[in-house]
């Protein structure tokens, strides 16, 4: 009798309390934005009954937290049981002669399955049967974290996809209905590109992309070499200034970039550097090369000196050294550099707009200034935008690791 009764887990007020709170919020999150979402990919806009979902997700929630920590972890099982609240959540919905397309119907299990495996991580580690204070926290602070990452991810996300989404659109299919972002993927491939075929051949996108990709590759190489060349130069060397150049190094970025483009243009002017991709490139070297001395000096100081003297020793000139032993040692740091400064060239718009006037030289975000026009389609400006953004976002997610590992680089020493 007491080992049966010791298997069996008490429901205590203040966890069942706890998991209805947090299975309710869970549900209620995952299934309004899974439907806001396939609602706008749809001709039917339809969201959740706010009773019978937090019903369901209180239950589920009680469910899921009474398993205990030992079961907690199993996956399935949480899908398991999600898929069961699903199931039973449609037949109250049909029970009350509500009737749900195919595409709501499979959404609402994979919500479910969702929520089951959202409130299953909720309660992970924590036993409700014994409740503590550390435990409450652990529930409130990844509901708190999950509402806020939903909320950013839908902030982020939603003009991006809007955008992607208007881009493979007619004018007439924009007009007829604005808020459905669903695209007919089925249809021939040259009306499915047809916003970006005309972007680039009637608007001469294709030239604007070899001119900001060659720019903002030439930059990268200056500055790249710049940098490591300054960096070590003010981490190795002893020279009189060098403590001030050291700090002056970012002086350049308290004088915003408005400020400076006039004067730039006046002496551009004289020069006849303006109206030329020469230009843009002194300047963006100009706006790129102080971080990156910064960026690689506080790399640079966290490599052991000792590595750099006895190539000395050896034989080694500084060149030698640099080439052999400090850049392979700072391949992370000048990566992280190297994409950094790519994108700042890729993405400039203020310089690029106040020096260029010949459409044969444009960068894409000069270019786009063609496709703001009252008489260019609103399709052809988001397929533009497309075209502009997905090589970073390719560039960036491909080499986030480098990214984020060289602005940390240096940031701890010993």
């Amino acid at each position: 009798m007491s080992r049966t009764a010791s298997t069996v887990r008490p429901f205590t007020l203040g966890g069942v309390a706890l998991a209805g709170a947090a299975g309710v919020i869970a549900t209620w999150l995952v299934t309004y934005v899974g439907y806001f979402v396939v609602s706008m990919l749809n001709p039917s806009n339809i969201l959740p009954n706010l009773g019978p979902t937090a019903a369901i997700g209180l239950v589920l929630g009680v469910a899921l937290a009474q398993m205990g920590p030992a079961l907690q972890k199993q996956k399935g099982l949480a899908v398991g049981i999600g898929l069961v609240a699903g199931v039973v959540w449609l037949g109250l919905t049909m029970a009350f002669g509500v009737a749900l397309p195919l595409t709501f119907l499979v959404t609402t299990l994979a919500m479910f399955a969702i929520a089951g495996l959202s409130i299953r991580s909720v309660f992970l580690g924590v036993d409700v049967a014994h409740l503590r204070k550390d435990y409450v926290e652990a529930v409130v602070f990844r509901l708190v974290r999950g509402i806020l990452l939903c909320a950013v991810t839908l902030v982020v996300a939603l003009p991006f996809f809007f955008m992607l989404s208007l881009s493979f659109k007619t004018r007439a299919e924009y007009l007829g209905d604005p808020t459905n972002l669903s695209v007919n993927l089925i249809q021939p491939i040259p009306e499915l590109f047809s916003g970006f075929i005309e972007v680039l051949v009637r608007f001469n996108f294709g030239v604007y992309i070899f001119n900001s990709t060659a720019i903002a590759l030439l930059t990268v190489v200056i500055t790249v070499t710049t940098g490591i060349l300054g960096a070590y130069a003010v981490t190795r060397l002893r020279f009189p200034g060098r403590r001030f150049l050291s700090k002056a190094i970012l002086l350049i970025y308290m004088f915003p970039a408005i400020v400076l483009v006039i004067p730039l243009y006046s002496v551009f002017t004289q020069l006849g550097l303006r109206d030329t991709r020469h230009g843009l490139l002194i300047v963006y070297s100009a706006m790129t090369i102080p971080v990156a001395l910064y960026m690689l000096r506080s790399y640079f100081q966290t490599l052991p000196a000792d590595l750099e003297e006895a190539g000395l020793i050896d034989g080694c000139s500084r060149a030698q050294v640099i080439w052999r032993i400090t850049i392979p040692l700072s391949g992370p740091a000048i990566a992280s550099v190297g994409l950094y400064v790519f994108m700042i060239a890729w993405n400039e718009f203020l310089f690029a707009f106040m020096f260029l006037d010949t459409p044969a030289i444009f960068t894409l975000s000069r270019g786009m200034m063609v496709l703001d026009d009252m008489e260019v389609p609103r399709q052809l400006l988001m397929a533009g935008a497309t075209i502009i953004t997905i090589p970073i976002m390719v560039l960036f997610f491909r080499f986030q690791r480098y990214l984020v590992g060289g602005l940390t680089a240096g940031s701890v020493k010993g």
